[in-house]
């Protein structure tokens, strides 16, 4: 974890993840749902806009070619953040359930 480069605060939501991830994960998601849990998100940060927060805005998140740590937007770099937190952002590994969190990457595809 420490060596990973801050993102921002991208506070509930993205890094590095397994393969069944990115070949499976949000892919099974609920846009719907993972607006319910996206709530939770928006104490930090937007989903309509680009500004800050307390973390990163989010709209456009998987339109935009690279991460502020250069990593590619995927959904498993941005799964693993969720889980791994990092740069002042809780990890959520353990808070949200595997249906959650592809309820919440599949709502962040649609921003």
């Amino acid at each position: 974890m420490s060596r990973m480069k801050p993102l921002g605060i991208l506070s509930v939501c993205l890094c590095v993840a397994a393969a069944p991830w990115a070949l499976t994960g949000a892919a099974n998601g609920d846009p719907a749902k993972g607006k319910t849990v996206f709530e939770a998100c928006a104490v930090c940060h937007n989903a309509d806009s680009t500004e800050t927060k307390m973390g990163p805005g989010l709209k456009g998140l998987f339109k935009r070619a690279k991460l502020k740590s250069g990593q590619k937007v995927t959904e498993a770099t941005i799964r693993a953040r969720i889980d791994e937190g990092g740069n002042g952002m809780p990890g959520y590994k353990d808070m949200l359930t595997d249906g959650e969190k592809n309820d919440l990457v599949a709502y962040l595809k649609t921003l």
